[in-house]
């Protein structure tokens, strides 16, 4: 990709170490596993609660949507995440995506999500309509048979009965995504201070 072609962009709340730790610890068992195999683990350092997924974004608008993260951070302060339990999208029946829930700060993390819409329509970006449920994805199943994308669906719910990690929310990322050659690479090109 030429430096000045498109960026894969997406903005974040990175998750800090401890929590990433928490999270790997939980989903070990089931990822190690023959059924875990089956499935498409995000790798844990790479683990964050998506805000918004921007998509391939003209590089002249990079510096704007930067500005757009900075201002959104500002308008939101710090607040505490605690994740806890896991399920799966589009349901448990059917699951194509695995995630850790996030049982509070949801209210945080919508406020980011909010603060964010009206500077990203002003560069081009349509509010996002789905359904707002904050959560952190650990998998993918989408290629996997469906009795065996439910039974690894079903081992990380087991796994993580009772299970919890916290964090404090201190900032928003902007993330640069660098596809090819492996698994993703995820480079920040904008933290922004929350509050500030």
């Amino acid at each position: 990709m030429a430096a000045d072609g498109p960026q894969r962009l997406f903005v974040a709340v990175a998750v800090p170490p401890g929590a990433v730790e928490a999270c790997r610890e939980v989903s070990e068992a089931v990822r190690a596993s023959a059924l875990g195999h089956e499935a498409r683990w995000v790798r844990t350092e790479n683990l964050h609660l998506t805000i918004r997924f921007l998509g391939d974004t003209p590089h002249d608008l990079v510096p704007d949507v930067g500005l757009a993260v900075v201002d959104a951070a500002a308008r939101v302060g710090p607040f505490h995440v605690e994740l806890a339990g896991a399920g799966a999208f589009p349901d448990g029946r059917h699951p194509r995506t695995l995630w850790l829930g996030v049982e509070r700060g949801n209210d945080g993390l919508i406020a980011l999500v909010d603060a964010l819409e009206a500077p990203l329509e002003g560069l081009g970006w349509p509010p996002d309509g789905r359904a707002r449920r904050p959560h952190l994805t650990v998998a993918r199943t989408d290629a996997t048979r469906g009795e065996v994308s439910h039974a690894i669906a079903d081992a990380l719910a087991a796994a993580a009965s009772g299970w919890r990690a916290g964090f404090e929310v201190t900032a928003l990322t902007l993330f640069r995504s660098r596809l090819g050659g492996g698994p993703p690479r995820y480079e920040p090109l904008v933290e922004a201070r929350l509050g500030a």
